[in-house]
């Protein structure tokens, strides 16, 4: 098997596993256990501050992975541990404990906590291992680009299937609870089957340094590193935006657009037009530079959203916002990727230490933070909205349905802007940049102990 696949299809399962936490938690807290007012507050505060505090303490856990020395390497024993810890987490999250009320939040909040941990925990050694495959720019997009299908494949496959799947689990088992259960307990079978092939067939090729980092320096190497410090920055406003819709949006079908068997159809026309336009990726960068590309996708994002605006409940329409919306997200989620593991020679070059795991720990950090906020956003707009009452399209008046529409589009909309203009004012990484950089690390160090054979 080769480099790419060994690498990609390990996203696979991964993806459909935080896709479902991610993307369907709060809807199985509203939809199936009936949690609303108080306790969906408070439960919604618990995500919003396990998020930040996890996604704060992932630098941490950078360190403890680049700091690790063993047979297998630094990565995989984490890896291995972290997706075994984060299924058995996964599964405690949708296991019925026949406990109800305010002792239902107090189960929730642990829970919660080991299934973050765990995440981070696989997360951050899983993604700092992409930088150690190659420095090869072109071979680290290309390894990037099945990454990313392979994560959206699994991403889509989820949303697509999860109306269709639990509902003939719910009619087949008699329970919407133990339906989810069963849903999730196979997807954490196949996040463990396809987690396993990277574990076997990835070999790391680049040499790193054998020097510790203390962890009173974790702070010099993340505040020193000013292009990892603006890209965070920037992919952070993103992925508040990005988390924000896909969080709303079987809420919307089913109480603004009033089909929730609209949905599935939606994600699969979305899931295919993202994956395409991965696809399409090496292609585009031989011909056009990242910063042109960056541009490109930002204008189709903020098009899909102001289409999506007007686009009343016509499906067609909703679908050309879509695709619209999801073809430059696909770009830009895999170029913020590469730019965090270019990241890794800029700060080896410029403080003389290679921390592949430090570096990406800045990325789980921007998904969870961005999650958190974007938690915020839909619990609170759900209260105001009175949608965590309701119960069909007929409940939610006509405030309530423009409040969701306003946090799903507009806020999203204005983030996705803004980490644009951050980008292109200080992010300087460019194709010669680069290259240059990495010039002088192998002069400094010699080719040899660059790349092993």
């Amino acid at each position: 098997m080769n480099q790419r696949l060994a690498f990609g299809l390990g996203t696979l399962g991964r993806d459909m596993v935080a896709a479902l936490v991610s993307m369907y938690l709060l809807f199985y807290l509203t939809d199936v256990l009936n949690i609303s007012g108080a306790q969906l507050g408070a439960i919604t505060v618990v995500l919003v501050v396990m998020r930040v505090f996890d996604a704060l303490n992932d630098p941490f856990m950078g360190v403890v992975v680049d700091n690790t020395r063993s047979r297998w390497g630094k990565f995989k024993p984490w890896i291995f541990w972290g997706a075994l810890l984060w299924g058995i987490a996964t599964l405690l999250m949708f296991f019925d404990f026949g406990v109800h009320g305010w002792g239902y939040v107090v189960v929730f909040t642990v829970v919660y906590l080991v299934y973050e941990i765990a995440y981070t925990i696989n997360d951050i050694a899983f993604w700092s291992m992409l930088p150690a495959l190659t420095q090869d720019q072109k071979e680290r997009e290309k390894i990037g680009v099945v990454a990313r299908i392979c994560a959206n494949i699994g991403l889509f496959s989820m949303v697509v299937a999860l109306v269709p799947v639990t509902g003939a689990l719910t009619e087949a088992l008699g329970s919407a609870k133990l339906a989810w259960f069963v849903l999730a307990t196979i997807l954490v079978v196949i996040m463990l089957a396809f987690q396993s092939l990277t574990l076997i067939f990835a070999r790391e090729r680049v040499a790193t340094t054998h020097e510790s980092t203390p962890l009173r320096e974790l702070f010099g190497v993340i505040f020193r590193n000013d292009q990892l410090l603006w890209v965070t920055v920037a992919m952070v406003a993103y992925m508040i935006g990005y988390g924000t819709t896909t969080s709303f949006g079987l809420y919307y079908f089913k109480y603004v657009f009033g089909d929730e068997g609209a949905y599935p159809i939606f994600a699969a026309v979305l899931g295919v037009t993202q994956i395409t336009a991965l696809a399409l990726f090496p292609l585009v960068s031989k011909r056009l530079p990242r910063a042109r590309i960056f541009l490109i996708a930002t204008v189709l994002c903020v098009a899909g959203y102001l289409v999506f605006l007007a686009s009343g409940t016509n499906l067609l329409i909703v679908g050309v916002a879509g695709v619209l919306l999801f073809t430059g997200q696909g770009a830009i989620q895999l170029m913020m990727v590469m730019f965090i593991a270019d990241s890794v020679e800029y700060g080896e070059w410029k403080l003389g230490r290679r921390n592949e795991s430090v570096t990406f720990s800045l990325q789980p950090f921007i998904y969870k933070f961005s999650n958190a906020v974007a938690s915020g956003i839909v619990g609170a707009t759900l209260i105001l909205s009175g949608i965590d009452v309701a119960t069909s399209a007929a409940d939610v008046t006509p405030e309530g349905a423009n409040l969701l529409r306003f946090s799903m589009l507009v806020i999203p909309m204005l983030l996705v802007i803004a980490s644009y203009l951050i980008m292109r004012a200080r992010y300087r990484l460019d194709e010669a940049t680069y290259a240059g950089i990495v010039q002088e690390l192998k002069e400094r160090h010699g080719a040899a102990t660059i790349d092993k054979a």
